[in-house]
C-alpha cells in the first residue's frame, strides 16, 4: 500500500473487540448496530495494516479489509514499510515489549490504556520515548476529549474555585457478568491481564480524576478479588488517597452493580464541581448575601443559624448561597477515539501538542500499582509506591494463580 500524503497510516496490533472498532473507524465502515452513529474516520488517518496471531482473525480481516496488508508477526509490520506508527491493541503485558521495540525501530508508537500493568515497565517506555525523541510517543487516553472534562480541568486549574479540599468519584458503570471474562483465557488474570477493574474499566477515571485534581501521595486501598464473580482479580475497589496540599479523596469502582453509578464530586474553597455519567457538570460558585463571589470560609464565618435554618428548610436560600452553571457533553460512539488519532497523527505530521503523551500514562499505572500493594499488605503506602516490591507481590499472585508464568 503507498503511502497517502498528509495522512499516517495506522498498524493495528490485535483484532480483537478494540482493534476491531478502531479499523471500522479507520475505513468509515458501518456502525454494528442498527442506528448507530459512526465517528468518521479523520482527514490525516488511514488503516496502513492489521497484525493478528489468530487464523480466524486473518481470515475475518482479509475478508473485510481485503485490500489492507496483514501481517501474523507484528515485528514483520513495523518493517514493512505499510504503516507510519501503530497502536497496541494486546494484552497488557505486551504493551511495553512491542513499544519500546517499535520505537527503538524508527516507528511512531499510539499505547492502549493501561500504559503497563507494572509502573517500572511504563518507567522502561518512557526511558526509551526520551532516547528515540525522532518518534512520538501517545496514550489512548480517549476520554481527554471530552469537552466536559477539558473545561472542568480549566475551571479548576484557573484557580476561580480556590484549593480542592476534597474529591471523591463513585464510577460503578462497568457491569460485567461471568460471560465477559470468560470470552479469553488471558482476561481477569494475574498472569495474563495482570489485574481486574483497574488495569480494564477504571483506568480511563484514574488518568482524569489525577489529571484534573492532581496526583495523590498516600493510599489506602480495600480491593476484593472475585467479588460476586468467578474470577481471581479484584472487581470491587474503595481507594482512600491523600493529595499534596492535605485533601483527602476516594475512588470507587466496581464490575458487579447492574445499575450502576458514574460520579464525580470536587469540593473546593469557593464552590463545587459534579459531574453526572460523564455528560452533565454542575459547577456551583459561592457567593454573599450582595451576590458577590465568596468562599466557604467565609460563609462559615458569618452565617448565622438563622440563616441555615432558611438554607435548609428550603425557604429562599439556595439562591443566596451559590450560583450555578450547567453544561453538557454528548460525544458519539468512536468520536473520542478518532479525537485522539487525529491528534497523535496532527503532532507527527505538523508537531502540534500532544493531547495524551505516552509519558502520562505512568500516572494510573502509580496509582493502581499503589492501591494493589495497599490492598496485599493491609496498609497505607506511598504513591508512587515501591516498584519493585509490587512486582514481588504480583508475581506471589501469578505463581499461586498458575496459568502464566512470573515475569522479571
Amino acid at each position: 500500500m503507498e503511502k497517502t500524503e498528509g495522512k499516517i497510516r495506522y498498524g493495528l496490533i490485535g483484532i480483537g473487540a478494540q482493534g476491531g472498532s478502531y479499523a471500522r473507524f479507520l475505513t468509515n465502515a458501518p456502525a454494528p448496530f442498527p442506528g448507530m452513529v459512526c465517528a468518521p474516520c479523520p482527514d490525516n488517518c488511514a488503516l496502513g495494516a492489521l497484525c493478528d496471531i489468530d487464523p480466524e482473525k486473518e481470515k475475518m480481516c482479509k475478508e473485510q479489509y481485503p485490500d489492507v496488508p496483514f501481517f501474523k508477526d507484528w515485528k514483520d509490520m513495523i518493517a514493512s514499510g505499510t504503516v507510519d506508527a501503530i497502536i497496541t491493541t494486546v494484552p497488557h503485558y505486551l504493551h511495553h515489549e512491542i513499544s519500546i521495540y517499535a520505537m527503538e525501530h524508527g516507528m511512531n508508537v499510539l499505547c492502549e490504556k493501561p500504559a503497563g500493568v507494572r509502573s517500572k515497565d511504563v518507567q522502561k517506555m518512557i526511558a526509551c520515548a526520551k532516547a528515540h525523541p525522532e518518534v512520538s510517543f501517545g496514550i489512548m487516553f480517549n476520554q481527554r476529549t471530552n469537552k466536559l472534562y477539558q473545561k472542568i480541568k480549566e475551571i479548576v486549574a484557573s484557580g476561580e474555585l480556590g484549593e480542592i479540599r476534597r474529591s471523591q468519584w463513585m464510577i460503578n458503570s462497568w457491569w460485567r457478568p461471568d460471560s465477559y471474562y470468560q470470552q479469553s483465557a488471558w482476561r481477569a488474570t494475574w498472569g495474563g491481564e495482570g489485574g481486574g477493574v483497574l488495569v480494564n474499566q477504571a483506568p480511563h477515571q484514574l488518568d482524569l480524576w489525577q489529571w484534573i485534581c492532581g496526583i495523590p501521595v498516600k493510599v489506602f486501598s480495600k480491593n476484593i478479588n472475585g467479588c460476586h464473580r468467578n474470577i481471581g482479580v479484584e472487581n470491587d475497589v474503595t481507594m482512600l488517597v491523600e493529595f499534596a496540599n492535605g485533601a483527602t479523596g476516594t475512588f470507587t469502582t466496581c464490575t458487579h452493580d447492574a445499575i450502576g453509578t458514574d460520579r464525580l464530586e470536587i469540593d473546593l474553597d469557593g464552590g463545587k464541581i459534579v459531574v453526572d455519567n460523564s455528560k452533565t457538570a454542575h459547577v456551583y460558585h459561592y457567593i454573599d448575601k450582595e451576590g458577590n463571589p465568596c468562599t466557604e470560609d467565609y460563609l462559615n464565618e458569618h452565617m448565622n443559624m438563622m440563616e441555615v435554618a432558611m438554607l435548609t428548610s428550603g425557604n429562599g436560600a439556595g439562591s443566596k448561597l451559590y450560583t450555578e452553571e450547567t453544561f453538557e457533553n454528548n460525544d458519539g460512539w468512536g468520536f473520542q477515539h478518532t479525537t485522539v488519532m487525529q491528534n497523535f497523527a496532527a503532532h507527527i505530521l505538523t508537531g502540534s501538542p500532544l493531547l495524551a503523551p505516552g509519558e502520562d500514562g505512568i500516572n494510573g499505572v502509580n496509582l493502581a500499582n499503589s492501591s494493589q500493594l495497599s490492598a496485599w499488605t493491609g496498609r497505607e503506602v506511598s504513591n508512587p509506591c515501591d516498584p519493585e516490591e509490587y512486582a514481588a507481590e504480583l508475581n506471589k499472585l501469578i505463581e499461586a494463580e498458575g496459568k502464566f508464568p512470573v515475569r522479571e
